[in-house]
């Protein structure tokens, strides 16, 4: 039975008639609304490729229906940057070079900005834990770990300089 479908995705009012309240959210906003910055990687909640914010909590959007996301926030990685300027985490990992193939890095950037959000000067075990459930096949954590911990520095006013 199709639904009316009505939530907050990455700033904008969003209002959908969906067939079936429980189609995953990643497949809603990659096949139907074009954002394919989440990833799809295990369906099964397990990787953290497909990582979003709902209500400003990391969240698997493989196992989420987008049934449950009526009246709620949703923030994609194409809602982190604000026009042209990029979010803290972006800006660090960039700077830190927290990525590779960059397939797990959208989830590390929200996992990453679910925590500042929460605890904007992280110890180094809650940094551990945020990045635990996103898993990278490309590095060792230790440049996503310290992409991390600028982008709390950033967050609070520090800068960053690129060469």
């Amino acid at each position: 039975m199709a639904q009316e479908v009505r939530f907050l995705l990455n700033g904008e009012e969003t209002e959908m008639t969906v067939a079936d309240a429980g189609r995953p959210l990643l497949d809603v906003l990659r096949r139907t609304l074009g954002l394919t910055g989440t990833k799809s990687g295990c369906a099964t909640g397990y990787c953290g490729a497909c990582t979003v914010l709902l209500d400003g909590d990391a969240v698997p959007a493989c196992l989420l229906m987008v049934g449950l996301v009526d009246g709620r926030e949703v923030r994609t990685v194409e809602g982190l940057a604000d026009g042209q300027r990029l979010d803290a985490v972006q800006e660090a990992f960039l700077a830190k070079s927290g990525f590779q193939c960059g397939f797990c890095t959208p989830g590390h950037l929200m996992a990453a900005r679910a925590l500042l959000d929460r605890h904007p000067n992280p110890t180094d075990e809650q940094v551990e834990t945020a990045v635990d459930g996103n898993f990278c096949r490309c590095t060792g954590y230790v440049k996503i770990i310290d992409s991390v911990r600028l982008a709390a520095e950033l967050d609070a006013g520090g800068t960053v300089g690129r060469a």
